[in-house]
């Protein structure tokens, strides 16, 4: 299983490091989670400079895709070239996106008359590209999802795990980065938002 966890200048941190981390609980030698950049480092919203573990041409070969948010999006949705890398394919992938990342997957045409879910500060953006938006933080249809603020990362991974590996895979992920004291009912509201979207 190759993950690509798209990251563009500009990336919103929590978005891309903490579905990294989540996904990362599976340890399975066919199992590939990386960072997948238009260029070698990319620096976040905050000034956090990563180096890229792939670059956006392996998105096409990837088994899942999540497109993460930041505050260079619009440019990167008007960037032509840059959008016409980001071949996905939702009858072979398993596609996720959130926040800003929502707005990508708009003007990709990857949502059409299926509504979505995003950010605050994305709402109108998504709108006016003719997606209805949700108010609630995780919503799914097939082999596409799209979450909304930026907690609502780990309602992905999870989602890609169970999807992939199946649910007590996702719980036991979830439990691991729970907060203690709080870990049955952490992985319950999780579960509660993503179960209702796990048909395969």
């Amino acid at each position: 299983m190759r993950i690509a966890i798209l990251t563009f200048q500009g990336f919103n941190e929590l978005d891309s490091l903490v579905a990294l981390g989540i996904l990362n609980r599976i340890k399975q030698t066919d199992w590939q989670v990386t960072l997948c950049c238009p260029e070698p480092t990319v620096t976040s919203m905050n000034g956090v400079t990563i180096q890229a573990q792939s670059s956006l041409d392996e998105v096409e070969s990837a088994d899942a895709v999540i497109i993460g948010s930041g505050v260079k999006t619009r440019e990167i949705v008007a960037d032509k070239e840059l959008m016409s890398r980001l071949r996905l394919n939702p009858q072979r992938q398993l596609i996720g996106a959130q926040c800003s990342g929502t707005l990508i997957l708009a003007k990709l045409g990857m949502l059409g008359s299926v509504p979505a879910c995003t950010d605050l500060t994305t709402k109108p953006w998504v709108q006016d590209a003719g997606v209805e938006v949700l108010n609630q933080p995780f919503f799914a249809t097939g082999n596409v999802a799209t979450a909304g603020g930026c907690f609502a990362s780990q309602y992905l991974a999870a989602w890609i795990i169970a999807k992939s590996e199946g649910e007590e895979a996702a719980k036991a992920a979830l439990h691991y980065v729970a907060p203690v004291g709080e870990k049955e009912e952490y992985v319950s509201r999780a579960m509660k938002n993503i179960a209702p979207y796990l048909e395969r």
